[in-house]
């Protein structure tokens, strides 16, 4: 049997009116369609795994969505999944903004898809590999170098580091809107990669 996730009720309470009906009756469909399935919370927005990462679904201020981890691999004949994925496996937006239950596809379409992903699943299909295009020289901004001239260990750190995990530190300094959030989150950065961790290593698998 499948199991569910108090955490997945919390969140549908807390979701606007709009979503809740819109949340509930997916979370209804995702269960049916697939009996064996395991809620849980992954980036804060309530997902479903089934032999590995499934579906998932999420709430926002004016509109809901939900997205099938393989999209790209299904069978979509009706062209419900017009907004499939663009990241290879970001299980969010395959069936567009949904703002009221009038705007999901038919129960008997979603539990189509749902059948056709437990199948890719059951059988142990892969997404394929993004294909990999050369890497572009990261410019590390000067205060960044300052800051980790100050600490051995956070520089030696640095120097270890993949060139993904230098890419997304950069990348969060350089999107601060203010002064004063840069210099904020320098101070986080250097104590993270002082220990070794990588930007986004709260949400990293153990």
């Amino acid at each position: 049997m499948g199991k569910r996730d108090e955490r997945v009720d919390a969140y549908i309470r807390k979701s606007g009116e709009f979503a809740k009906p819109i949340l509930t009756r997916l979370r209804k469909l995702v269960h049916e369609g697939c009996p064996d399935v395991e809620e849980t919370i992954k980036w804060g927005m309530p997902s479903f795994d089934y032999k590995g990462p499934f579906c998932g679904m999420a709430a926002f201020k004016q509109h809901a969505v939900f997205g099938f981890w393989k999209s790209k691999l299904l069978k979509d004949p009706g062209g419900y999944l017009g907004e499939r994925s663009a990241q290879g496996g970001e299980a969010m937006g395959n069936l567009g903004r949904l703002t009221a239950l009038k705007d999901l596809p038919p129960d008997k379409v979603i539990l189509a898809f749902l059948q056709q992903a437990k199948i890719l699943n059951d059988d142990g299909v892969k997404l394929p590999a993004k294909p990999k295009g050369p890497k572009i020289p990261l410019k590390v901004p000067a205060y960044l170098k300052t800051a980790l001239s100050k600490s051995k260990k956070a520089q030696a750190a640095w120097d270890d580091f993949s060139y993904s995990h230098k890419k997304e530190y950069i990348e969060w300094l350089t999107e601060a809107k203010t002064e004063e959030t840069r210099n904020s989150r320098l101070a986080t950065a250097i104590e993270w990669i002082a220990g070794g961790k990588s930007r986004n290593w709260k949400y990293a698998r153990k």
